[in-house]
């Protein structure tokens, strides 16, 4: 059953999608950034973990400049929300005009599924990735298919799933091997498939280094890229002061020619890792990790929560 803390976030979540979509731009614009730097004032739970995790990427920053990523990164935590609350109403031409990505990469992308092999798009927590997932389906016109995880209460997560669904996506609930079977069903169709891929929520994860340290990411993509043969590609998203958010694809990532099948996986998934480093370093801010990523992290307790 849900308890009341799960009703409340799902009222709040709801009172979101029915009246900031309603907002002129300029006013949502406005909304998110009030919201996100009061939020960082009161130093909560997620401030405080989004600076510790921010601590990792920039090693050498000072408390002062550590301060300042952590409030750049609400503000783009907030952009996010106000723009992912507004999706649904926006037409073709506005999410058209939304994201910027260089034409080599659009060539790759739609190449790759022209000629009937699957791809598997795998992404951190960075930008807006409901944004680019309507871009594609909406501007490029390719249906895809990625995976959610169950949120509590169970309206919630019908809320999300009908909202992702409404932008064109196929929506599979994280449900472990009945989710990867439809998934690798996807790509052998030559088909794309679209997963944020920069935190384990499973015991199955592979063990990477992370700037620096060990951390865990999930084998699901380099998993259904060996068992497939879909193209693995690593994508990274963030925001500038314009109202349009710039998305990249980084190199392909190969199935190594030898070794077992949890050895090539390990490689895979330290590629893909390096790839996500490479894009959150140029953007940390851009980064919205406000959960415990690290193992190192696990036994603090020191009153954090999770946040959505």
């Amino acid at each position: 059953m849900s308890g009341p803390k799960d009703k409340l976030a799902a009222s709040l979540y709801g009172l979101g999608w029915a009246t900031v979509k309603k907002l002129p731009e300029p006013a949502a614009v406005r909304l998110g950034r009030t919201i996100a730097d009061t939020a960082w004032r009161r130093r909560g739970a997620g401030v405080l973990r989004l600076e510790r995790n921010l601590a990792r990427v920039v090693p050498d920053a000072t408390p002062e400049r550590l301060a300042e990523l952590s409030r750049a990164g609400m503000r783009s935590y907030l952009r996010y929300w106000m723009e992912s609350f507004r999706l649904p109403s926006w037409s073709r031409e506005r999410i058209a005009s939304g994201v910027e990505m260089r034409d080599e990469d659009v060539r790759l992308l739609t190449g790759t599924l022209a000629a009937g092999r699957g791809v598997v798009l795998a992404l951190p927590h960075m930008g807006n990735w409901d944004l680019a997932g309507a871009w594609v389906t909406t501007h490029l016109g390719i249906p895809f298919t990625t995976v959610a995880e169950r949120l509590k209460p169970e309206t919630l997560y019908d809320r999300f799933v009908a909202y992702r669904e409404g932008l064109g996506m196929e929506v599979l609930p994280h449900d472990g091997g009945s989710a990867f079977g439809a998934l690798a069903r996807r790509l052998r169709k030559g088909g794309l498939v679209c997963l944020v891929a920069d935190r384990d929520l499973s015991a199955s994860g592979v063990e990477v280094d992370f700037f620096g340290e060990r951390a865990r990411m999930p084998a699901g993509p380099a998993l259904l890229a060996q068992q497939t043969g879909a193209l693995l590609l690593p994508a990274t998203l963030w925001f500038d002061d314009t109202p349009v958010m710039k998305a990249r694809l980084h190199p392909p990532v190969e199935v190594p020619a030898g070794g077992t099948r949890p050895e090539r996986s390990a490689v895979m998934t330290q590629r893909l890792a390096d790839a996500f480093a490479s894009g959150i370093a140029e953007h940390p801010e851009d980064w919205h990790m406000l959960q415990r990523l690290w193992p190192a992290d696990l036994d603090d307790r020191r009153g954090e929560g999770e946040s959505a």
